[in-house]
């Protein structure tokens, strides 16, 4: 299991995006990152996930093994980046076509199954809604079995209920792995995190949190106080 923590002035080429950052992100356990539109959010996830840009970290970034962090991170990106030539089982095992690994096509029908897709696994990208392609790319994130998962508004584009379903079934499938949850949704992340900060150019301001296991009853009153809380200090931010 892997812990990650992330330490640093985080910037975009010369422009500095995030001072003095301090993440630690316990083993098997949700970390979310929530901010303004644009503070860095993404930046982490290319960081952590090991893409190239012109973002850096002036600082450091380490997994508690002290091994390198290439091969064992699963990322889901905003937009899903799904291939548009492709069906949906091919779309979930493009990683390890890439790999030239033979793919694993019964889980990867299983897992469309799971997140709702049973019977359209034949269509192209083009051929779903905005919602449908989110969960295929969940599903092709679940289907690497990495033990470091980073999740980039995974479900901005689905409807309410199907949302609360996804985050459902994600906290299941993922349990035991060092997730990253970025999101704009305070309700999302009071019901999945286990930990979780505001994200500032000055740093990361903790977000309290219940203390009942997640996935969180949305319904429960410490949520419901939580998420206005939470909601109140990001309307802070944008005036």
């Amino acid at each position: 299991m892997t812990a990650l923590s992330l330490q640093g002035d985080l910037w975009m080429g010369e422009q500095p995006l995030i001072r003095n950052l301090l993440l630690d992100m316990p083993t098997g356990q949700c970390s979310c990152l929530l901010g303004a539109s644009g503070i860095g959010k993404s930046t982490i996830a290319r960081l952590v996930a090991g893409l190239d840009g012109s973002h850096h970290l002036d600082g450091t970034l380490r997994a508690s093994d002290n091994l390198p962090l290439a091969g064992r991170v699963a990322l889901m990106a905003q937009g899903g980046q799904l291939l548009p030539w492709a069906d949906l089982v091919q779309n979930v095992t493009i990683g390890a076509k890439l790999r030239g690994e033979r793919p694993d096509t019964a889980r990867a029908r299983a897992l469309l199954a799971q997140v709702g897709l049973e019977g359209l696994e034949h269509r192209r990208p083009a051929q779903l809604s905005g919602g449908q392609c989110q969960r295929v790319a969940l599903a092709r994130v679940l289907i690497e079995d990495r033990p470091i998962v980073v999740l980039d508004e995974p479900f901005s584009a689905l409807d309410t209920l199907t949302r609360l379903a996804m985050q459902d079934l994600a906290a299941q499938l993922l349990m035991g792995r060092t997730v990253i949850l970025i999101t704009h949704d305070p309700l999302e992340a009071i019901r999945l995190s286990d930990r979780a900060w505001r994200l500032s150019p000055d740093g990361a301001e903790p977000i309290v949190l219940p203390g009942s296991p997640t996935p969180r009853d949305y319904r429960a009153p410490q949520v419901l106080g939580a998420q206005a809380a939470l909601l109140a200090r990001l309307q802070q931010d944008m005036t």
